[in-house]
């Protein structure tokens, strides 16, 4: 699983329409969310930096749900940009949830767990939970 990295907000208008998730290594204003969400129609998930989603201004979150986008706090650990511009989440990373969810653990031990492991947030854990393992 791959996430699309995205330095600055003149980056978002060359992006691949099929991108899917999408980190945000900028802060964003309301132009840059409608823009990408413009550019990238079948995007699922943008993320932030926990410093970033605070000023997320409150229209964007009710224009995002309404398109069925979730925004997620969230960093890409050790990614450098100037040597690919996707971020792979470690294939060991999927093995666990997998294997966790074999075990019969509920999604909140799973997150709880997989976060504290990889550094991944909660809400990243529950997307790849719900779109890469099936049940």
């Amino acid at each position: 699983m791959r996430i699309r990295v995205v330095s600055s907000r003149e980056e978002i208008f060359t992006l691949n329409p099929n991108e899917r998730l999408v980190h945000l290594a900028f802060r964003p204003s309301n132009k840059d969310i409608f823009g990408l969400v413009e550019t990238c129609p079948k995007i699922e998930v943008i993320q932030l930096p926990k410093s970033y989603m605070a000023t997320v201004s409150k229209s964007i979150e009710m224009f995002l749900q309404i398109q069925k986008v979730q925004i997620l706090e969230g960093d890409v650990w050790g990614h450098r940009k100037d040597i690919n511009e996707y971020y792979a989440v470690p294939s060991s990373v999927i093995e666990r949830i997998r294997e966790l969810k074999i075990e019969g653990r509920t999604t909140e031990e799973i997150e709880k767990k997989v976060a504290r492991e990889s550094k991944l947030n909660p809400g990243m854990v529950t997307y790849i939970l719900t779109k890469e393992i099936p049940t």
